[in-house]
C-alpha cells in the first residue's frame, strides 16, 4: 500500500523560506514521478513542481527560480525548498505519486 506524508509547512513572513518533505512508503520515489501541488483558499489545486526518477524536473512559471524540488532516494523522500515566499504562495501543499495524494501541509505566508 502506497502512502505519502507531507510535512514542513508553517507560518512564515514574505521573503522567507520553508522546506517541505514528502515521505513515501510502499513504493520507491525513484520509480515514479512525484509532484507538488498547492491549493489556495477558494481555488483549484494547481501544479507546482515535479521530479522524475532520473532527476529531471519541471516547474510552474509561478514558482520557477524560487522553488527547488529534489529527492533523497535513500530516505525515499521528495523535498520542496521554497525561497522568496510570497503571500500568494499561501495554501495547502500536497504531494502526489501514481495518482495518490498525501493529506497536505499548510503553508501560510504573511505580508
Amino acid at each position: 500500500q502506497v502512502q505519502l506524508m507531507e510535512s514542513g509547512g508553517g507560518l512564515v513572513q514574505a521573503g522567507g523560506s520553508l522546506r517541505l518533505a514528502c515521505a513515501a512508503s510502499g513504493r520507491s520515489v525513484s520509480a515514479s514521478a512525484v509532484g507538488w501541488y498547492r491549493q489556495a483558499p477558494g481555488k483549484q489545486r494547481e501544479f507546482g513542481a515535479r521530479i522524475y526518477g532520473g532527476g529531471l524536473t519541471n516547474y510552474a512559471d509561478s514558482v520557477k527560480g524560487r522553488f527547488t524540488i529534489s529527492a533523497d532516494f535513500a530516505k525515499n523522500t521528495v523535498y520542496l525548498q521554497m525561497n522568496s515566499l510570497k503571500p500568494d504562495d499561501t495554501g495547502v501543499y500536497y504531494c502526489t505519486m501514481i495518482a495518490l495524494w498525501g493529506q497536505g501541509t499548510q503553508v501560510t505566508v504573511s505580508s
